[in-house]
Formats: C-alpha cells, structure tokens, sequence
C-alpha cells in the first residue's frame, strides 16, 4: 500500500511538472532566434544597431539564469549604441544541449565559437558574469583571434573550498536526480525561486519583477535544472585544469567585481586571476554584491566603451549573414 501511494503521488507531481513546463514557456516565450551547432541549438538575441568599425559585444550569463539576466538592463543600455549579442548558454534559457555531459566552459565556449562563426562575428568583446567567467577566460585562451577582449564581472575563475549544494549535488546522481527533477522540483521551485533571487543579490535589494522579467523560472524545467546542476558540480575540476594557463591571455582584460559578494568571493577569484593575467585591470567596488551588472550598470557600460576605444582600429567586421 506504501508503495503505491508513493507511485501515486509521484505520478501526479510528474504531470504537475508537465503542466509547469508548458506553462512556463507560454508565460516566457523565446527571445532570439536559433543558431545550430555540434552538440546544441544555441538561442541567441541579437540587438543593437549595426556598426561595422567596431567589434560587437556578446552578454553571457552565469548559473541559474538566462540571457535576460544580462539584457537587462545592462544589455539594453549597450544596445542603444553597440552592436549586442546576447547568449543562451548551452541547456539553459531557450538553448536545449543534446547532452548534459557538455557542462565545462572548454565544451560550451566552442558551441559559442561556433555560432559567432556563424553569425559572421570575427571578433566581439565577451561580456561574462560569474560561472560563465571560466568560459570567457577559456574562450579567451582556446579563441583568441575571436577574443577582442574579457569583461568580466565577478567571474569564477579557480578552484575554491567546499562544493556546490547538497540538492545541487542530488540532482545530478543517476536515476535519483532525474526522478527529482521531473517530480518536485518545479513545484517546489516554484516558491523558493524569488527568496533565492533576492539572496544573491544582497547586499543590494533585488529590483521589483526581477524574477519575472528575467524569466528565471525557466530554470525549473527539468531538463535545465539538470543541466545548470551538472554545470555547477563539473566546474570546480573545469577551472582547476584551466588555471595554470591564465598567463598566457593576450586580450585586455577588465575584472569588475563587488567587495560585498558573497556567492563569488573576490579573494579567491578575481584578485588572482587580474594578478595573473599580462593585460588585466581590476575594480573592485565597495559595498557591492554578486549582481555588479544591475548594482553599477553605468560604470560597465563605462569600462566597455574605454575598452572599445583601446581596441586597435580596423577597416570593418565583417557584417552578419542576412536573415530570410
């Protein structure tokens, strides 16, 4: 009897989670347009009027988040007068994977090299927040003739004491994370997602609707929040094996970070990465926490143009394919 009413409750909470995910998807429909690419079909927004005399600038987001979290409002702030690409990273957003083993920056930053080649991107300004921190230094080191250069705002970028957390890490065990994923974590998500927004973004107050304007409960899809956990277990081995190699970075480098965050500690990632890296410039900002792109979306904006104006003149990039 024990055993069917498990079976029971847990066949209902699977077409709750079905139910939830139509939903979902009604309610934050897709922004973009599809680029393929070996191992995933990346959702990519591209904004922003189109000046060839200067490289574009591609938004990456970090865990737990989607294009969005960038758009706004630094990305539309960029693309009043820049050229600004905006990527779902691969399992996240609208961008499905075809496996949820290609969680490393090194797998995920060729599937964004890839889909630059494809939008006729030669090179293009990398603008990364927190996990995707590894993946612009990985595309830095693996794509420098894609890299104009790094804009990173409070980036992961080495290995760091302790793991991820312990549901995270449930999530991504066989059989037991899948059965939790399709089962309860939507609808539990569902109630704990706006508190856990509001942690990351202390000490600063979360805007009003950010939840919702960022469209972060899409997260709570199955197939995204096993594929953000396997990003978030796989990293720590991913940034160690890179690490070593931050030296040999050639692009400029700005690090932009809070001496607040809490989630992305700067004594551990972003004062030795600037340390090592030949070109890199660090600001650290006082009484700011992990979200540097809604805390000081000026002063970024600030550091990408100084950047742009750096950058050594060339004749044009070339302009991106024409749509049918």
């Amino acid at each position: 009897m024990g055993f069917v009413v498990v079976a029971t409750a847990l066949a209902v909470l699977a077409l709750i989670t079905q139910a939830g995910v139509l939903a979902l998807q009604r309610a934050y429909p897709r922004q973009g347009r599809r680029v393929e690419v070996k191992g995933a079909c990346l959702n990519v927004l591209d904004t922003g009027p189109r000046d060839t005399s200067t490289p574009p600038i591609v938004m990456i987001h970090g865990a737990s988040s989607n294009l969005r979290t960038m758009r706004l409002p630094l990305g539309d702030m960029l693309a009043k007068t820049r050229r600004v690409i905006l990527v779902d990273r691969p399992g996240h957003g609208w961008s499905p994977r075809q496996h949820l083993e290609d969680s490393t920056p090194a797998i995920q930053a060729r599937m964004i090299d890839e889909a630059l080649e494809k939008l006729g991107v030669a090179r293009a300004v990398i603008v990364v927040h927190s996990w995707a921190g590894a993946l612009g230094a990985r595309m830095a080191l693996d794509y420098p003739r894609r890299v104009a250069g790094l804009v990173m705002l409070a980036p992961v970028a080495y290995p760091w004491r302790g793991g991820v957390g312990r549901y995270t890490k449930i999530i991504t065990t066989p059989v037991i994370g899948p059965l939790l994923a399709y089962t309860i974590t939507l609808p539990l998500g569902y109630f704990l997602t706006e508190a856990g927004a509001r942690k990351v973004f202390l000490p600063q107050t979360m805007p009003d609707g950010f939840v919702e304007n960022t469209a972060t409960p899409l997260l709570l899809r199955p197939r995204a929040f096993l594929a953000n956990a396997r990003d978030l277990v796989t990293l720590k081995a991913a940034v160690r094996e890179q690490a070593p190699r931050y030296a040999e970075i050639s692009a400029p480098v700005v690090v932009i970070t809070g001496d607040a965050d809490k989630s992305v500690w700067p004594d551990i990632h972003s004062r030795p990465f600037a340390a090592t890296v030949p070109h890199a410039r660090l600001l650290i900002l006082p009484g700011v926490g992990h979200m540097v792109q809604n805390a000081a979306p000026e002063l970024v904006i600030r550091e990408i143009d100084a950047m742009m104006g750096q950058l050594a003149p060339r004749e044009s990039y070339p302009k991106p394919p024409r749509r049918a």
